[in-house]
């Protein structure tokens, strides 16, 4: 049975409408969230300390807003709340059998719709499955079909179970309807045991035939997109493109308001359609710092719609007040949490730093690239900097420590790859991330100053967990040459020749190993049907939980270095890297 619902919103006030003689305005306000990532109570497990922001401060300025607008506001979230901070992982995964707490938070702060994220299909089957039975608001997702009705025509009993196309909500009268979308990238960044029995349809073309059949059979008032997909740019392929908000809104005439996501940025624009109606887009960026609100104010005359005003806002909740009374509410889960993240693993003889990882060999990211090795028995390990600027300290390593030396629930996948193949690979990742040196005082890598809000950027050009380094093999990164001749490969790090036409085993994780980032197609040539065949093997659980298992046998891990690759000319690339690492980081 679908859970397609018709909200009906009694009102309580007489603040609104306003009538005069036979003319009547409803004024009303839809708040949205957006790739929470768990970030729900106002203490980061990771670190062990408090931070800003989170569901808990944001719900005190939404009760505000409820008690302003009574039953004229809408709160809905674009999804990705199933990944992030520890207490979902632990959630998903250490405590399956009870109520997921991204569900139990949705249900608590009375949600009236969410879209399904990426990050909320890359749990698998057993944790989004139960989760979606656990949401009680309408789970969207009009572009996630069964299998049997790709490309199909819109109806809803061809979406997934569980989720609907879009939500119907009824405010004194004004008829809403919130069409949900997420970005169809997951085949492409996920194997496909996490999403078998879905197909992800493009966005544009899904949207078009939605919103003919809402305005067909629901004859909305107001029409909202709810989309997990970003502006513009992100990849884009003969096959999918990412991030496709700008083109939903340019293309398919209809929507009033698009509340998007999934990019990490702070977006509140209009965009013309091509029927030269204006589009409000608007997105909060992550991890609940801001809310995107939108107020709209309908005048009906003789009972018809004449006139329409809406703005949208950004709003920084970040120094509003706790609400005390959902912090209680959930502080029984917040221990339990606590206490998860201090259970001792290991212990580290030195400090590790991610952001030594974009300048050359560093511990943290050979630590997880000798940990892979180790784990597969691979000859070579592809990797990348997840984390643009976490420290694990020297001493005790807890499981907090894991979430930051591996960010996200990967699998780890060993892949067959020819030795040309590799080569291929490591000059594509290159391309992202070094630049190419004219002269002694030009950048070492790719820098953006432009790009700093954006949080998977952080000041680089690309995102940066497509800056894959390699272990195994010895080579030089040559950041005078261009583009395509980089890379210079010396030999296998055994001391074995490194072959063109050999094949070799290679690690990487699950979001490479299915294509993520376009390092195996179009970096090294492999076709994307082409991967599942490669796999020689992957894991049942996530990354980090191997990493986590081996760390613990070992007892005490000293990680430093390999040294086996560095950027050259060294007089040109020591110092300009020295210049970089101070834009980036200042002088830590």
């Amino acid at each position: 049975m679908k859970k397609l619902v018709i909200i009906a919103l009694a009102m309580l006030s007489t603040a609104y409408p306003v009538k005069a003689g036979n003319t009547k305005t409803v004024k009303l306000k839809v708040i949205e969230t957006s790739d929470v990532h768990g970030h729900f109570f106002p203490w980061d497990f990771m670190e062990g300390r408090p931070i800003k922001g989170t569901l808990v401060r944001a719900n005190t300025y939404i009760k505000k807003q409820r008690a302003h607008y009574k039953d004229h506001l809408l709160l809905i979230d674009n999804g990705d709340i199933l990944q992030g901070q520890p207490c979902v992982y632990w959630s998903n995964y250490v405590m399956p059998e009870d109520e997921n707490l991204a569900a139990q938070v949705i249900n608590y702060m009375e949600y009236d719709a969410e879209t399904v994220g990426n990050h909320d299909i890359e749990p698998g089957h057993k944790v989004y499955d139960k989760w979606i039975r656990e949401v009680r608001c309408p789970l969207l997702g009009a572009n996630i079909v069964k299998e049997e009705f790709k490309n199909a025509e819109a109806h809803p009993e061809h979406i997934y179970d569980g989720l609907q196309p879009y939500s119907v909500h009824q405010i004194d009268g004004v008829k809403i309807v919130v069409l949900g979308m997420l970005t169809p990238a997951i085949p492409h960044w996920l194997n496909h045991s996490i999403w078998k029995g879905m197909e992800f349809e493009d966005m544009v073309k899904c949207a078009r035939k939605w919103v003919k059949y809402i305005q067909d059979v629901e004859k909305p008032d107001l029409l909202f997109g709810l989309f997990h997909s970003g502006l513009n740019g992100g990849i884009k392929t003969a096959d999918y493109e990412e991030d496709a908000t700008e083109a939903v809104a340019q293309e398919v005439p209809g929507f009033d308001i698009i509340f998007f996501g999934h990019d990490h940025q702070v977006h509140n624009q209009w965009i013309t359609n091509k029927d030269g109606g204006q589009v409000l887009c608007i997105d909060p960026s992550c991890y609940v710092k801001n809310v995107a609100e939108a107020e709209i104010a309908l005048t009906y005359k003789d009972g018809q719609l004449t006139k329409k005003n809406i703005s949208g806002k950004i709003i920084d909740v970040t120094n509003e007040k706790i609400d005390k009374q959902m912090l209680a509410h959930f502080q029984p889960k917040i221990d339990e949490v606590k206490a998860y993240c201090s259970r001792k693993i290991g212990r580290f003889e030195h400090p590790v730093y991610s952001r030594d990882g974009f300048f050359g060999n560093s511990a943290f990211t050979d630590l997880i690239h000798n940990l892979q090795l180790q784990i597969s028995g691979a000859d070579i390990s592809f990797n990348a900097p997840l984390a643009f600027d976490n420290t694990i300290e020297a001493g005790e390593v807890t499981q907090a420590d894991m979430f930051k030396l591996y960010r996200f629930e990967n699998l780890m996948f060993v892949l067959r790859m020819t030795g040309e193949e590799i080569y291929k690979y490591l000059e594509f990742s290159y391309s992202k991330w070094a630049n190419t040196m004219k002269s002694a005082n030009d950048h070492a890598l790719l820098l953006n100053d432009n790009s700093k809000g954006d949080q998977q950027r952080s000041g680089f050009l690309h995102y940066t967990f497509n800056f894959d380094s390699a272990a195994g093999v010895d080579y030089e990164v040559d950041l005078t040459r261009p583009v395509g001749y980089k890379v210079r490969i010396l030999k296998m790090s055994n001391g074995e020749p490194f072959d063109m036409k050999k094949w070799y085993k290679v690690v990487m994780n699950s979001y490479r190993a299915n294509g993520g980032g376009e390092l195996l197609t179009l970096g090294a040539g492999i076709p994307q049907d082409s991967l599942e065949s490669r796999v020689i093997f992957h894991t049942e659980m996530d990354q980090r939980h191997y990493l986590t298992e081996e760390i613990h046998r070992l007892g005490s891990v000293d990680p430093m270095p390999n040294h086996n690759w560095r950027f050259v000319p060294e007089s040109w690339a020591v110092p300009a890297l020295a210049r970089d690492r101070k834009q980036l980081f200042g002088n830590r």
